[in-house]
């Protein structure tokens, strides 16, 4: 038991040597502005990276994501019940897509799908 104690001492101590002295080797000691500005390809950015964007847009992308990462789940649960038909991945699936269905219609509702107000 006391080697276990030991060890993980020794292991600690270590680990916060390591991450002392990555500390003061990694730190620069002047921050250049050219390193801090955005990169584009290698050219200087014709116009600046914070520009704010359609909070539309993000908000289409998202739900875009979210049903593509929902057929990816559904997709093998529908190969699965071609092989055996169980009445438990029916009802699964089924409850699955209802629930797609209703934040589909939630979003819809509350005009998060309206491209112009």
């Amino acid at each position: 038991m006391m080697y276990i104690y030991i060890t993980s001492t020794v292991a600690l101590i270590m680990s916060m040597i390591m991450m002392l002295l990555c500390s003061m080797i990694s730190k620069s000691s002047k921050k250049d502005q050219e390193k801090l500005s955005p990169f584009e390809c290698g050219f200087d950015p014709k116009s600046s990276a914070r520009t704010p964007f359609s909070i539309q847009f993000f908000l289409i992308a998202i739900l875009f994501l979210i049903f593509d990462i929902e057929i990816a789940i559904m997709l093998p649960v529908i190969l699965t019940m071609n092989i055996s038909m169980n009445w438990m991945w029916l009802i699964t699936i089924m409850m699955f897509i209802l629930i797609l269905i209703l934040g589909l219609y939630h979003e819809w509702n509350n005009g998060v799908l309206e491209w112009a107000k």
